[in-house]
């Protein structure tokens, strides 16, 4: 029987070493696939970042990778999120489970820096898991775990005066634009912004009080994607938001122009009429 001096590197040590390094590579295990998974806690409703990065740090904006939340006892795999050379389930890419549909992104300014974070919105307690991320296409495949925890007791939406989800409606629309309206409530006061698919915070008007307790913010847009409304409570550590899917059906070469400022102050003025008459009557 062969012995091995682990304190004193023998060739016959070395080489065995090697075969070992060489089969995990061929076989397509890598030193992230041995490591356990990262665990990562978070309060029931608020959002939370899974990481995830190759090894390599490469530009990825060109590349593969998706994440998907592994199968349970009772629940089967989910497909999360896929990216794949700037498509994704956010921009028309189909496949993915309806349990995240429209409430998982990425960092798409990030990506050339290697990032394939994603982040998960208004998590629940069905999200806890354990989540893979892959990138079938590097050589050799990487793949990452992530196991995310949600604790129920900690649901900031049973606190007394937290902000339920947004409502938003369509005030006016054309083939051009569309005046989107959101309601939220809450006290404290929530601090309300409109974003676009990718995060980004869009220019709007100052939230307004409708009636005490509940406000509501107005967000005029020219192009069609998906906006979401997010209500945050700082001194709660409250944030909740809604989305909508918006189709502007002018014809994406040409000019895509606002409504006439004269245009614009007609529906401003019908829409505080409304709320003037609702908070009078109420």
């Amino acid at each position: 029987m062969l012995k091995f001096d682990f304190n004193k590197k023998s060739p016959a040590m070395e080489l065995l070493l090697l075969l070992c390094l060489c089969l995990l590579t061929r076989s397509g295990v890598t030193s992230a696939q041995l490591n356990r998974p990262t665990v990562i806690s978070v309060e029931g409703g608020a959002d939370v970042m899974l990481p995830c990065s190759p090894s390599t740090k490469e530009d990825i904006e060109y590349k593969l990778f998706v994440w998907r939340k592994v199968a349970q006892k009772d629940d089967g795999l989910k497909e999360v999120f896929d990216y794949n050379a700037g498509s994704h389930y956010n921009n028309g890419l189909d496949g993915q489970s309806e349990a995240f549909k429209g409430r998982v992104s990425h960092f798409p300014e990030e990506l050339e820096h290697g990032n394939a974070s994603i982040i998960i919105r208004n998590t629940k307690i069905s999200d806890s898991g354990e989540y893979t991320c892959d990138f079938p296409q590097l050589k050799p495949p990487q793949t990452f775990y992530i196991e995310l925890v949600v604790d129920p007791l900690k649901d900031r939406s049973a606190i007394r005066g937290a902000a339920q989800e947004p409502y938003i409606t369509t005030l006016k629309a054309t083939k051009d634009w569309e005046l989107l309206q959101c309601k939220v409530n809450g006290n404290p006061e929530p601090e309300v912004k409109w974003q676009d698919s990718a995060g980004n915070q869009l220019p709007a008007e100052e939230p307004q009080v409708e009636k005490r307790g509940f406000f509501y913010i107005t967000l005029n847009v020219t192009k069609s994607d998906r906006y979401r409304c997010v209500a945050t409570q700082t001194t709660i550590h409250r944030n909740i938001s809604a989305e909508t899917d918006v189709h502007i059906y002018a014809h994406s070469s040409g000019p895509q122009t606002y409504p006439s400022d004269q245009n614009l102050r007609k529906v401003m003025i019908g829409v505080a009429v409304g709320v003037l008459a609702e908070f009078l009557f109420s």
